[in-house]
């Protein structure tokens, strides 16, 4: 079942956003950043924040009342910013990620926005397929990858960001 995720998800969406991207836990998924960052994907604190913001929703999906997925988006302007799409490692490939956009297009055309945006990591080929196959296209926009405290990368190779577009 997807529904609003609440203040009280916090350290469950957290955790679950954690595991998918980074650490051994990831490795289980096909999804993983792993052998791209190291560190956590996320906090406490930042989730907390993405909560005060009126323009922010996270999307909870959720099975036998644990959270397995989950989708981060924003309201910016015409768009919807899609981020944080999240499917616990051991469940990826069932159908949940494409749920999860789906319901984000819904969420999308009942704020009357135009299209959905995201950005991916450059050097993430699989992942940017999967998106392509669910009717996104780069845009050509590029943007430097942040470094920082949370986002310490361990690629050769240099990092950055890919804008995607699907329009509604």
């Amino acid at each position: 079942m997807i529904t609003k995720a609440l203040l009280e998800d916090i350290p469950a969406l957290t955790t679950l956003i954690n595991s998918a991207y980074r650490g051994e836990t990831s490795k289980k998924g096909w999804t993983t950043e792993a052998h791209l960052l190291e560190g956590k994907r996320t906090n406490e604190q930042e989730i907390t924040e993405i909560f005060l913001d009126p323009k922010n929703t996270i999307l909870k999906f959720t099975e036998n009342d644990k959270i397995i997925g989950s989708v981060l988006l924003v309201e910016k302007g015409p768009q919807l910013y899609l981020g944080m799409l999240t499917v616990s490692p051991e469940l990826q490939n069932s159908g949940i990620g494409k749920k999860l956009l789906a319901e984000a297009e819904n969420h999308a055309k009942t704020l009357g926005l135009s299209s959905i945006i995201m950005t991916v990591i450059s050097v993430r080929e699989e992942l940017i397929a999967w998106y392509k196959r669910h009717g996104y296209a780069d845009t050509g926009g590029r943007e430097a990858f942040p470094e920082s405290e949370i986002h310490v990368t361990v690629s050769d190779e240099p990092l950055e960001f890919r804008y995607m577009e699907k329009l509604l």
